[in-house]
């Protein structure tokens, strides 16, 4: 067996109504003056109502930094940490979607180790120390309160990503309460974003792809394709949010280990490039780049196959059911109101070549890719699935 290091979040919360008490669940972590880092969304809809109120009772401290945008901008990240270095704050709390939980990550390390931010992108190479951290996440789709990586936008389009494990926060609160009433849009974008989180964890050839990757995998996509459907046509079924919940977090533990590939790869500059919602542009390119990925990954997309949809009995060859996985992934995206085609996001045809460009900077996804990708194949990638 090989070699491998498995890293996560050191505890995590997982109950419905736990947001309303992270005054105690942090305090005796982060100090009595915080950073809370959100967005105007979360708090013009009130869900940041309950923490705030928590955290004062508690006798904390909070300033509130709610300016935080889709795809997140360095200029965003340092308006976060010349606040939080103003106020002297003790520790951080991420509210939020991946944008909000990606920011509180590096301010965390920039305002705990004064780290330049230009020497910690790229893997490895943020030493740290950091602010203790907690992450709250609002949504069921990046898994980022048990990664460690953060993903943010620089000069341009272009996406830098941290990933160090001293980014993993000291404690992870998952309230399924946050994501009742989620949009179904927004519900259908981020669950596929997690089961692709879990396909590309499970395919990834990366060194350090391992045994309880896979596991995790494995039972993220069992809770997140048998609860996907019911969360997005049932906003307030508490028990399928709690599962979708979880698996956007089990399925984040296991690609923080055995990292994803190039489905992440061409979506970034979908997101980057026309601001694409991030689980939708890994939906517009995910059935493509699994048929572009057959020849050297069909069995492992047949064992996984049973997991989203336990109907693909076992005793069908691998090849059908791997054709079949793939095609009945393509009809989910449709069946839960997601755009199918570039075209329909607004992308035009003469777009792609520069797409395909740009999705060859990103190499630390690329490479664990079951197939390598030339620039020639991405561009393939885009016309089918354009």
């Amino acid at each position: 067996m090989n070699p491998f290091v498995f890293s996560t979040t050191a505890q995590i919360v997982f109950r419905p109504g736990a947001s309303s008490e992270i005054g105690g669940l942090v305090k005796h972590k982060l100090g009595d003056r915080v950073l809370f880092v959100t967005d105007t969304g979360l708090r013009r809809l009130g869900l940041c109502d309950l923490a705030l109120k928590s955290l004062a009772s508690s006798g904390i401290d909070t300033i509130i930094f709610d300016g935080v945008e889709a795809d997140p901008s360095l200029t965003t990240v340092l308006a976060a940490k010349e606040l939080a270095n103003a106020a002297g704050v003790t520790g951080v709390i991420g509210f939020g979607g991946g944008s909000s939980l990606d920011v509180a990550k590096v301010v965390a390390l920039l305002c705990g180790s004064d780290e330049d931010v230009d020497g910690a992108w790229g893997v490895g190479n943020a030493k740290g120390p950091r602010l203790p951290l907690a992450l709250v996440p609002t949504t069921a789709g990046t898994g980022s309160e048990v990664t460690p990586i953060s993903i943010i936008t620089v000069e341009g389009d272009e996406k830098r990503g941290v990933s160090s494990p001293i980014i993993l926060p000291d404690v992870a609160i998952l309230d399924a309460d946050l994501t009742i009433g989620l949009p179904p849009h927004i519900t259908a974008a981020t669950g596929v974003d997690a089961m692709v989180h879990a396909i590309e964890a499970y395919t990834s050839k990366n060194a350090n792809n391992n045994p309880l990757s896979k596991l995790l995998a494995r039972q993220a996509l069992q809770l997140l394709g048998s609860n996907i459907e019911k969360a997005v046509l049932d906003g307030k079924d508490r028990e399928a949010r709690g599962a979708m919940l979880l698996g956007s977090m089990l399925a984040g533990q296991a690609f923080a280990n055995s990292p994803v590939a190039a489905v992440h790869a061409l979506a970034y500059p979908i997101g980057g490039t026309f601001h694409v919602p991030h689980g939708l542009s890994n939906a517009l390119v995910l059935p493509h780049v699994l048929r572009f990925n057959v020849p050297q990954a069909a069995s492992a997309y047949a064992e996984i196959a049973v997991d989203v949809f336990p109907d693909l009995a076992s005793d069908r060859g691998v090849e059908e059911r791997c054709a079949a996985f793939i095609e009945r992934l393509s009809a989910l995206s449709v069946k839960l109101g997601l755009q199918p085609r570039l075209r329909d996001v607004g992308i035009a045809e003469e777009s792609l070549a520069a797409m395909a460009r740009d999705a060859m900077k990103q190499t630390r996804l690329l490479t664990n890719n079951p197939r390598d990708v030339s620039e020639a194949d991405a561009l393939s990638i885009y016309k089918a699935a354009w």
